[in-house]
């Protein structure tokens, strides 16, 4: 198979995942013409993940949270992107497998995967469940809501209407908060003013947490008043209860109660994107890779893992690994640039030292919670502070504009216009067009 990268007397260094780590790692690698990098990803382009909720509560389009990998790197020679899946790793011949290119040599691999959704092996879920860990998983949400919503106007049974109307969200964490408190503040404002057949008052909203609090990582401060934050929006916060099946219909929990739905939307969890071929000795808690200091992967030293799908060793305050956040793989991948140059040049290595920048939330309009390092608050100040952090840390001008402007014009109007119901639309193969064709009879 052909890969149409060339061969040169520059280090090659392979990066497999174009999310805020492998993204940053390779925007620093482009400026040095000793390397040539090959960044590899499913998609052609990056999608900042904090926003996705929005898009599936039709307050953004996609293409605002998402930036052309192609247009990031343009005028850098030695910069080649490749759109395809790595399948496996092979750490003695040093070559990464592909399932389009085949293999694809390196001299320093990075693994910037990132994390992919944890339904902790239960079937019904991964079968029926909602995720949103991508674009493409957030427009399914928003298809499945709209398209519910229409069936719920047409149906005559009180308890199929109230099943396609109810929402139940798993997972406290961050997304899990945002969605249930923008889908509570649709239900409020917007919902019934498209659906007017429908009494959204006997419309429910579930966030289940099977821990006792929400956003687990933040101040009690921000835990109790993000609670108080969603009860007030008239979400039904369920704390201390574990969900363990779904049969489309019901969403069953460990004490034995039942909620009724046909919209579970699972945000529970996340586990380490993992590759065949990296040895099971390295692998630490939730799949994670083990690494030192300078991210190098135990016993594999031209070997890297930063983001998510890392676990980097020595820091007493994250003994598991640094939190799977955009903070931690940003300041990884621009510090192992860095590294991979002293490397090179034969050079001492810096240690990666995380930098806490805070942690926040938003629950809804003018409704959300910070904590800083040095000050922890909530309120309109909070949900103010949350937008502007979240805009620049949007990739490209454009898209923050369009964020921007769609912001403004939803808190003035109470309203979004992006709620479309937009399908894919399957290519239709030659026997079907044969078959779909008339026979033409001739007159003489």
């Amino acid at each position: 198979m052909y890969s149409g990268i060339p061969k040169t007397s520059q280090k090659r260094v392979v990066i497999i995942g174009a999310g805020f780590g492998g993204l940053a790692v390779a925007r620093k690698l482009a400026t040095y013409p000793e390397i040539q990098t090959v960044l590899l990803d499913r998609n052609n382009f990056h999608q900042f993940q904090p926003l996705f909720y929005q898009v599936a509560m039709a307050g953004l389009e996609p293409s605002s949270i998402s930036f052309p990998l192609r247009k990031a790197f343009q005028n850098r020679s030695n910069m080649h992107i490749r759109v395809t899946s790595v399948t496996s790793i092979d750490t003695e011949r040093q070559e990464v497998e592909t399932s389009t290119m085949g293999a694809i040599s390196y001299d320093y691999l990075i693994i910037a995967a990132g994390a992919e959704t944890n339904f902790f092996g239960m079937k019904n879920i991964i079968e029926r469940a909602l995720p949103m860990k991508s674009v493409g998983e957030a427009l399914a949400l928003r298809n499945r809501m709209l398209e519910n919503f229409e069936r719920a106007l047409i149906s005559d049974d009180l308890d199929e209407r109230q099943g396609l109307m109810n929402v139940v969200v798993v997972g406290g964490g961050p997304t899990g908060v945002e969605l249930s408190g923008t889908l509570a503040e649709m239900k409020v404002h917007i919902l019934p003013k498209d659906y007017p057949e429908l009494d959204f008052r006997q419309m429910q909203i579930y966030l289940v947490q099977s821990g006792g609090e929400l956003l687990e990582p933040m101040s009690r401060e921000s835990q109790i008043k993000s609670e108080q934050y969603l009860k007030k929006l008239g979400i039904n916060v369920m704390l201390n209860a574990r969900v363990t099946d779904f049969d489309g219909k019901y969403v069953y929990l460990l004490d034995g109660t039942k909620l009724r739905t046909d919209n579970l939307v699972w945000t529970a969890g996340v586990k380490a994107t993992t590759f065949e071929g990296i040895p099971s000795e390295v692998m630490g808690r939730g799949g994670r890779i083990k690494t030192n200091a300078y991210c190098q992967v135990e016993s594999l030293p031209n070997v890297f893992a930063i983001g998510d799908i890392a676990a980097v060793m020595g820091d007493e305050k994250f003994p598991d690994g640094h939190p799977q956040l955009a903070q931690p793989a940003i300041q990884q991948g621009k510090l192992l640039a860095k590294n991979l140059i002293r490397i090179i040049r034969k050079e001492n290595l810096v240690p990666f030292k995380y930098k806490d920048l805070g942690s926040m939330a938003t629950v809804g309009r003018n409704l959300a919670v910070v904590d800083l390092p040095f000050l922890k608050f909530q309120g309109f100040l909070a949900w103010l502070t949350w937008m502007f952090v979240h805009l620049v840390s949007i990739v490209g001008v454009k898209n923050r504009l369009m964020i921007f402007i769609n912001w403004v014009w939803n808190y003035i109007t109470y309203d979004q216009s992006l709620r479309l119901i937009i399908r894919s639309k399957e290519p239709i193969i030659k026997s079907e067009v044969e078959e779909a064709e008339p026979t033409h009879v001739n007159p003489s």
